[in-house]
């Protein structure tokens, strides 16, 4: 029998501060954590537990898992898991790697498969009800889709915190932005949660754009050692983005 595990200190401080700063969590919100089976989503769900019973807002969550059906990555070892914690779940199963090949247009497979992601949470949000969405993107993270806005596309631009989706009836939330990928690690290892390795061919067959920003922060990180600090203070005005609307 599974049981949730109390997250370190540290997490929770970043974790609680942003839900703060950023009014990520309201009063009866129903929520939806788009849980991959990576480190940094069952971090999330672990995180999400812990402020569900001390936090003196109430909300309900429950969890979302997209499986699409590639030969090298089944998340369907969470469906157990999920069940021993009794929180929740719904499992969607969608060929996305068939439907790439047929229906993909100039994008990459890695942009196709993340709208087509998006699209079934939503979906699955409307369906049952939620009207948020919670994302496990961390700050670092922001910090490389930053660099890549600025190197690769000339434009100041990072994931944003919180915000309304353009149709206005889902809330999309990140409450990790401000936690580093090494927190979410360190706690998705010394609490044994059961991470499944997404190795999807198209991405890691070539080394990615992201993976240079991410050895170029880190790289930089050895001479700086506020440099994640510092970032997060650059990005705040990209990162409140679309919080008035919310």
């Amino acid at each position: 029998m599974n049981e949730f595990v109390k997250p370190p200190k540290s997490l929770l401080s970043k974790v609680g501060k942003a839900i703060g700063e950023y009014q990520l969590i309201r009063e009866g919100d129903r929520i939806l954590l788009g849980l991959s089976g990576g480190k940094d989503s069952l971090a999330l769900l672990h995180l999400l537990n812990h402020f569900q019973r001390h936090a003196p807002i109430k909300f309900e969550f429950a969890a979302v898992t997209i499986d699409p059906q590639a030969d090298t990555f089944d998340p369907s070892p969470l469906i157990p898991y999920m069940e021993s914690l009794g929180i929740p779940y719904h499992y969607v199963r969608e060929p996305i790697v068939k439907l790439a090949e047929t229906h993909m247009d100039n994008s990459s497979y890695c942009a196709f498969c993340s709208r087509m992601k998006r699209g079934l949470m939503y979906r699955t949000a409307r369906e049952h009800g939620y009207n948020v969405l919670a994302l496990a993107q961390h700050l670092d993270d922001l910090a490389e889709s930053f660099l890549m806005s600025a190197f690769h596309g000339g434009k100041l631009k990072t994931m944003k915190a919180h915000y309304r989706i353009d149709a206005g009836d889902l809330r999309v939330i990140r409450p990790l932005v401000m936690a580093r990928e090494r927190q979410t690690a360190d706690f998705a290892k010394a609490a044994a949660l059961p991470v499944i390795v997404e190795n999807c061919p198209m991405c890691f067959d070539m080394p990615t754009q992201r993976q240079h920003m991410k050895e170029l922060l880190a790289g930089e990180e050895q001479q700086n050692t506020n440099l994640f600090k510092s970032l997060l203070t650059a990005m705040q005005p990209l990162i409140r983005d679309g919080l008035e609307k919310t």
